[in-house]
């Protein structure tokens, strides 16, 4: 008697890093569970995409080295500047598991980091994953007849504003030049999500700009979904 096996879907839990820093560090992030190689290289892949996402303030190898190294620049500036007014620096990271198909894994890492001055820096990053291998998908694997896709794109974008009803034009989002894709793009249960990062379109002050193709409008431009 033969029977199926059926391939089990991988299985996030939330895993907190507690230890005590001098600054204001916290970090929330998903892991996928087991001891299989694809969780190791799901879980490898979502702490590269971290620290990548960081890169731009702070250049570490790993994810430990990179909040002690965060935590050490805090001591260092405080020895140097005692009578410093500035408020305790802060770094935050949070993962969240969007979406899980069979083919699928989309998770985004919300990043934000202050180091003194005006404001920090508040970034989301879309990691999209092959539920199959843990391979990070790039644009090119998940996306096909891009020039139609990004027409399809412009046309919700419209639409979304047009539904806030601001009296915002495109023109204002992209400072007079055409629409252009964001640099995220992640899968949630309603469809595909377009997400353009504070400063990426638009003023500081705009914060996020976020909108979704639904899928039964986008699957004809998916190669996996």
């Amino acid at each position: 008697m033969a029977c199926e096996t059926e391939t089990k879907p991988i299985e996030f839990q939330t895993v907190s890093i507690e230890n005590t820093y001098n600054s204001d560090i916290s970090v929330n992030i998903d892991k996928a569970s087991g001891n299989s190689a694809l969780s190791e290289q799901i879980n490898s892949n979502i702490e590269k995409c971290i620290v990548t996402s960081l890169s731009d303030s702070l250049n570490n190898e790993s994810l430990e080295t990179l909040l002690n190294s965060f935590d050490k620049d805090y001591i260092e500036f405080k020895n140097d500047f005692p009578e410093s007014a500035e408020p305790v620096w802060e770094l935050h990271i949070e993962t969240e598991a969007t979406y899980q198909s069979e083919s699928v894994i989309s998770i985004a890492v919300s990043t934000y980091d202050f180091q003194g001055g005006a404001h920090g820096n508040d970034k989301i990053t879309f990691l999209n994953l092959d539920a199959k291998t843990g391979k990070q998908l790039a644009f090119s694997d998940l996306i096909e007849d891009s020039e139609e896709f990004k027409n399809l794109a412009q046309t919700h974008f419209i639409k979304s504003l047009e539904d806030e009803d601001e009296g915002s034009s495109m023109e204002d989002f992209f400072f007079g030049k055409s629409f252009q894709l964001p640099e995220n793009i992640g899968f949630s249960d309603d469809g595909l999500v377009m997400l353009y990062n504070i400063y990426e379109i638009a003023s500081y002050a705009q914060g996020y700009t976020e909108f979704v193709i639904p899928f039964e409008e986008v699957k004809s431009f998916l190669k996996l979904y």
